[in-house]
């Protein structure tokens, strides 16, 4: 038995300890097993950002809403505590929510540790970048200020019960000795989808063909075909945090032999590499900017010769039991983690290269309780949920038959992205070491909104999933990313406080209603440059733009093409300042043109609009209209 199912069994010992003395580690302190509810108000399956702002925003919502978060992991923060320490996201500006929060939280820990003028301040980027610990120190108190929530660690999902279409207990822990949850209304953030699965909720795994949904980006024909995995190592090329990169279990040198001739060539210039800095043709991704105290997040290199991601060889994972999902982590960790071993340590490879590679080491402070290591493989995809509404690359288009620089309106989003799609590669051909991966794609996008149904199943009436979320594969590689699933889980809380009061299903809970409890709490459902939710005036643009006011605003006056997806001039890396034409400009004065389209749809929204006649600039404007619909309640989506 290696040492991976070896702690893989440990957690199941230590449960059922846990339960033989009636006590579960859960938080905000460790309580007595017969004095945990075993009936909740929430029940959230998945410890992933989004199921930690589900979490979040519904025991905020209310101080007596009852809240367990369940995870089959040792701590809660999914990838983010596991290495994905480099949030993908295109503008500042796109920062929203609890997302933004729990960036905010991060740069204060910084700030508090090392000082307000210190470079761990300055590298944390406004508190989004920041090793696995930080990160978890941070979300764990957002969690442990909330009484209402209580967690449950290392207990993988046994079995649902349904009732009809509705989602009645979930047990989790183990066949012989679990806890049964029951709830009035579940949430999946799980990254595979399980829980849904487990439901009978209708998903797709692999890629749709080019015409199911008229996407450029997609195969000619529907296969199986998945984004290839591979782990986010947290590394630091300071010597005094350093710890050897261990010999993985099943460790065979023949494996990465074939390494030495792409080195002897010059096909492969190095073994760290950094795209924004010059340095390709590396293995290992050195992430840019760098993490605060010195440290790197390391990935995949897109397009190189040498990949960290086995696309195809993942693509039993997303239905796959426990000892499936183990032998493809232990396969992807003997990859990931013994090609570094090999190049640190093997006196067949070229100076130069062991050099560059003995030069960085898993950092001693993170991930101390797994050998330095991720406990998480990082999933790029699974399953994907087909729901009410299918999210696909439409999404992430210009609106039909327009000049505008935004992209379709979705007059029933309750979140939005900047991040056109992306994907890793699905396959790969010719030689492991020196082939090429396949489908890959990136197509640059303006900030999209994401529809209400994107996160709603069907057959099931009281269940939301935020992470393996309705779409298509094209539609899921712009959908994928911490910031945004962060949304969507903030989204499916508030979309379930609303549910609570009234016992509804929630497709029956109107987009607007949640779109108004979001914006009162500083979440954006669509973007804008220069209004952030720090401003008076953020929760009026939003109502505003969430009702089609940006449609008229975003034309252009020459009624010339705006350059759909041009972003600003790059800050650093991978972020770009705002992204042009997505201005409010309230100060600005109303012109004719704009003033009469305004009306037009104030007079839908409203019933009485002599005020706004008389409004001189943008802002008057907006804030007149916003001030009619909260008076009349009809902000908070009882239009």
């Amino acid at each position: 038995m290696n040492r991976y199912f070896a702690r893989y069994f440990a957690r199941y010992f230590a449960m059922y300890v846990a339960l033989a003395f009636m006590s579960w580690p859960c938080a905000p302190s460790a309580v007595a097993a017969d004095t945990i509810s075993q009936t909740f108000d929430v029940v959230i399956y998945g410890e992933t950002p989004a199921g930690i702002a589900a979490a979040v925003s519904a025991a905020r919502r209310d101080k007596t809403c009852r809240v367990v978060l369940a995870t089959s992991y040792s701590r809660v923060g999914g990838m983010v505590t596991n290495g994905l320490t480099h949030p993908d996201f295109r503008t500042f500006e796109a920062r929203t929510g609890l997302f933004r929060e729990f960036n905010g939280r991060v740069e204060k820990h910084f700030r508090k540790q090392y000082g307000a003028d210190s470079q761990e301040v300055e590298d944390s980027l406004l508190g989004t970048h920041a090793g696995p610990e930080v990160n978890h120190i941070v979300l764990r108190e957002m969690l442990d200020e909330l009484p209402g929530i209580t967690i449950l660690v290392d207990c993988p999902l046994v079995s649902v019960e349904k009732v009809g279409e509705r989602l009645a207990t979930i047990t989790v822990g183990s066949r012989a000795e679990g806890i049964t949850l029951s709830g009035r209304y579940f949430v999946d953030a799980t990254y595979e989808g399980d829980l849904m699965a487990a439901a009978d909720v209708p998903f797709r795994v692999g890629r749709e063909g080019r015409e199911e949904y008229g996407e450029s980006l997609a195969p000619p024909q529907a296969d199986r075909q998945l984004q290839g995995y591979n782990f986010r190592l947290t590394m630091t090329d300071r010597s005094d945090n350093q710890v050897a990169v261990p010999k993985p279990d099943g460790y065979r040198r023949e494996d990465f032999l074939p390494l030495l001739p792409l080195m002897e060539s010059g096909k492969l210039q190095r073994v760290f590499g950094d795209p924004y800095m010059g340095l390709n043709g590396g293995i290992y991704k050195r992430q840019t900017p760098p993490l605060p105290e010195g440290k790197r997040d390391i990935n995949d290199v897109s397009h190189s010769i040498v990949r960290l991601s086995l696309p195809g060889r993942n693509n039993a994972w997303p239905e796959g039991d426990a000892a499936t999902r183990q032998r493809i982590f232990d396969e992807h960790l003997r990859h990931n983690v013994g090609m570094l071993y090999f190049l640190q340590n093997d006196e067949a490879v070229p100076m130069a290269f062991r050099e560059d590679a003995q030069s960085w080491g898993l950092c001693r402070d993170e991930l101390t309780d797994n050998g330095h290591l991720p406990e998480q493989l990082y999933v790029r995809e699974a399953r994907r949920m087909v729901g009410q509404y299918v999210f696909t690359q439409r999404d992430t288009e210009r609106a039909t038959n327009t000049n505008h620089a935004r992209a379709v309106f979705r007059p029933d989003a309750i979140a939005m992205g900047d991040y056109g799609p992306n994907c890793h590669g699905t396959d790969h051909e010719g030689p492991l070491f020196g082939g090429r991966h396949t489908g890959e794609f990136y197509q640059p996008a303006a900030p999209y909104q994401i529809a209400y149904g994107t996160i709603l199943p069907q057959g099931v009436e009281n269940l939301v999933v935020p992470v393996a979320c309705s779409s298509s594969h094209v539609g899921f590689c712009a959908l994928r990313l911490e910031p945004i699933w962060m949304s969507l889980g903030q989204a499916a809380g508030e979309a379930i406080g609303l549910a609570l009061e009234s016992d509804v299903r929630l497709s029956d809970v109107s987009p607007s209603a949640i779109r108004w409890r979001l914006h009162q709490a500083g979440a954006a459902t669509i973007y804008t440059s220069d209004v952030p939710e720090e401003s008076p005036d953020f929760a009026a643009v939003q109502w505003w733009g969430s009702v089609g006011g940006f449609i008229a605003l975003d034309r252009t006056a020459d009624d010339e093409p705006a350059e759909y997806g041009r972003r600003g001039q790059q800050r650093i890396g991978q972020y770009y300042q705002a992204f042009p034409e997505h201005a409010v400009e309230l100060d600005k004065p109303l012109d004719e043109r704009l003033r009469t389209e305004w009306l037009t749809l104030a007079k839908k929204r409203l019933p009485e609009t002599d005020g706004l006649e008389r409004t001189s600039t943008r802002g008057e404007f907006i804030r007149s209209a916003w001030t009619a619909a909260d008076g009349l309640q009809l902000g908070s989506g009882r239009q």
